[in-house]
């Protein structure tokens, strides 16, 4: 497996897909890494040589933040809104959506799962309940 940017590429894929397992390249910042580099995109990542490895290292340290960089700076991001008390960061300490989409409904990925609020209908599960809130 070839190892760029710290990240164990898989070597089996094609070489345009094998980038994109490092943060922060998706599918046209692969095309680009590939064009400046003048690599085939049908190449597979295993057949590559050392020297097209330092190529594609030195394409992508000189152009953009990627990985551990790109983590950094927007976890940074996140910090300075909620330290200037910004509505979007008010909502990123809440663990809610920051971009407008509803939370009546959706939103299960940031809220997480549900939460039942209500009533024990069955009484046995209503005195298990009683038992362990007087056991606290």
């Amino acid at each position: 497996m070839p190892r760029l940017m710290g990240i164990d590429i898989p070597d089996n894929k094609r070489i345009e897909i094998s980038l994109r397992y490092i943060h922060g390249i998706g599918p046209a910042r692969s095309k680009q890494i590939l064009e400046q580099t003048k690599i085939d995109a049908g190449k597979r990542a295993s057949t590559l040589t050392a020297d097209e490895i330092r190529a594609i290292i030195a394409v992508i340290q000189a152009n953009w933040h990627v990985e551990g960089d790109l983590r950094r700076e927007v976890s940074q991001n996140i910090r300075r809104l909620v330290s200037i008390g910004s509505y979007r960061g008010s909502r990123h300490r809440k663990g809610l959506p920051c971009r407008g989409q509803r939370t009546r409904t959706n939103a299960r990925t940031r809220k997480g799962g549900k939460r039942t609020v209500g009533a024990i209908r069955d009484k046995e599960q209503r005195t298990a309940m009683k038992a362990a809130q007087a056991g606290k």
